[in-house]
């Protein structure tokens, strides 16, 4: 199984939708999705910390490897079609990790993280309002989380785009980019 978890060809494009929580990026997924029929990739950490809460558990370090083995999972699922729309994608579940557990380290995360990269990533800004949900609990660090995504897309040397202002301003900016990368792959 670990094999399969090796970057799809690059026959589809991969475009992820990330940033802190509670930044529209659902939203802005789904979307993408049906503007261009493309398969939506939810975000396996959302399901999985549901699935664990109902059962009375919370995230620990321990969670970090699984989570990030069942996005892959999605995404791979999807990758033979010519586009997916991920919903936070692998280098979401390593940011996390290091807002929540700043002396997480883990290879295999990290040779993931390397080999799972999208064509092009949605960086959400916090200027939408916080709404709780009862899994979300970072309400008064988003600026601090917000500058920690950031960082992750700089130290990868990741192609993405600032995405700020209304849902249909992110969403009329997000198809620009996803047109000019279509044109120029």
């Amino acid at each position: 199984m670990e094999k399969n978890l090796e970057k799809q060809s690059n026959r589809s494009f991969k475009i992820v939708v990330f940033g802190p929580e509670s930044t529209g990026k659902t939203t802005l997924a789904k979307q993408l999705s049906a503007h261009y029929n493309a398969t939506y990739v939810p975000e396996y950490a959302r399901i999985y910390a549901e699935a664990k809460q109902k059962n009375g558990g919370q995230l620990t370090e321990k969670d970090v490897l699984p989570i990030a083995k069942g996005q892959l999972r999605l995404e791979c699922q999807a990758a033979g079609n010519s586009m997916r729309i991920c919903d936070t994608d692998i280098l979401e579940t390593l940011t996390y990790a290091r807002i929540y557990y700043p002396e997480y380290d883990n290879e295999t995360l990290k040779k993931y993280v390397t080999k799972n990269t999208a064509d092009l990533y949605f960086l959400t800004y916090i200027d939408v309002p916080w709404k709780a949900d009862g899994i979300r609990d970072l309400p008064n660090d988003r600026e601090t989380a917000f500058l920690e995504f950031h960082k992750t897309l700089k130290t990868y040397n990741q192609n993405y785009i600032l995405l700020k202002g209304t849902a249909d301003k992110r969403l009329k900016m997000a198809i620009d980019a996803i047109e000019k990368l279509r044109i120029n792959h």
